[in-house]
């Protein structure tokens, strides 16, 4: 068949971008072509497929997302191809990969005249253009979290839904030499035996709740404080959040460090994973850590969350959060025994699909369009 493969951005370091590019390179090598569309792409082109960047202009980025949904919708239309896959929002599509909240939801969850902004009047018109009713859209989903939601505010069919195992990369499972590997980049980091490596993986950090993990790093007991180096992985303006390390008297003890194709080093590295964000539709990290035998510390907000409360590989923080309540089970993590949550997430990965997600994807889009 041939394929094409729409999405907004594309840079490699995000979560979203990579499980579309797992998919692609799986529909390729099963003989079908890939056409992927995007309005920015940053990175190497993927051997193998054909990559079309639509630069679109406009004041707001909801309609520079309008335009490029528009654009694309022509271009589609007139190559006659056999499936279209969509990896965000937008009118015309078979299939739909659904790796961002239910908006709609969020904003039940704010101030009534949320909805009624332009920029999200766009964001609603195109969610139902996926969800609705009217809708003919096949939905792939990482989490059934958010179905019941769904279906309540656009009376979607069950039988449109179709869940994907999580897609973790074997690289982050961690190695026969995962002590020396781990000391070795740890010497490399500038970290001494007695601190412990708090990591964050993930662009946008304001939704990843960067603020709240530099808020719980800063409440947390002496001396157990000082021993502490956060390191935040990923792509986003991190200025906002530096100040508020400075003004929380810990910029020395946060580091920012980029998108990395290292990451899987940070994982053996680091003592804990801390991911207090506000919404995930998944939250793939997650899982990533558990491959890699780190423990974790989530708001029960993510999709993927349920992995860690039944893996017992970390902890899982209640809402509505609450700062000192994260801080207090940060605190208490750092004095656990990090053996027995390493040999739960062991014990879990030996147990459970955490691989599957492109060969599942790929074969629902066989399903769908054949």
């Amino acid at each position: 068949m041939r394929l094409a493969f729409v999405l907004f951005k594309y840079f490699p370091y995000g979560g979203l971008q990579r499980d579309c590019m797992k998919i692609a390179h799986e529909c390729v090598q099963r003989g079908h072509e890939i056409d992927l569309y995007c309005m920015e792409w940053s990175g190497p082109r993927p051997a193998g497929m054909v990559v079309h960047v639509f630069e679109v202009k406009a004041w707001r980025n909801y309609r520079r997302y309008e335009l490029f949904a528009q654009r694309v919708r022509q271009q589609i239309d007139d190559q006659g191809y056999d499936g279209v896959v969509g990896f965000n929002r937008m009118a015309g599509l078979d299939l739909y990969f659904g790796a961002d909240p239910c908006f709609a939801l969020k904003c039940d969850q704010r101030k009534f005249w949320y909805r009624f902004l332009p920029r999200s009047q766009s964001f609603l018109r195109a969610e139902a253009d996926v969800y609705g009713q009217q809708s003919s859209t096949e939905l792939m989903l990482l989490s059934d979290q958010e179905i019941p939601q769904i279906q309540r505010l656009y009376g979607t069919a069950a039988q449109r839904f179709h869940l994907l195992p999580p897609g973790v990369v074997k690289d982050r499972l961690a190695p026969v030499d995962y002590p020396q590997q781990r000391a070795e980049f740890r010497r490399e980091l500038g970290l001494t035996d007695d601190q412990k490596l708090l990591l964050m993986v993930g662009s946008g950090f304001r939704t990843k709740g960067v603020d709240r993990a530099i808020a719980a790093l800063a409440t947390l007991p002496q001396p157990q404080r000082q021993q502490c180096v956060l390191m935040i992985l990923g792509h986003d303006n991190s200025a906002p959040f530096e100040r508020q390390a400075r003004q929380a008297g810990v910029a020395d003890q946060v580091r920012f460090m980029g998108g990395r194709d290292d990451a899987s080093r940070f994982f053996f590295a680091a003592d804990l994973l801390i991911h207090p964000a506000y919404r995930e539709a998944a939250g793939m990290v997650l899982l990533e850590a558990v491959a890699a035998q780190l423990p974790v510390l989530v708001t029960d907000t993510c999709g993927y969350s349920f992995h860690i409360e039944r893996s017992q590989a970390g902890r899982v923080h209640r809402s509505p959060f609450d700062p000192q309540r994260f801080s207090d089970e940060l605190a208490a993590m750092l004095n656990e025994d990090r053996e027995i949550r390493q040999q739960a997430a062991r014990d879990y990965v030996a147990a459970t699909d955490i691989f599957g997600l492109a060969t599942k994807a790929a074969d629902v889009i066989e399903q769908v369009l054949q």
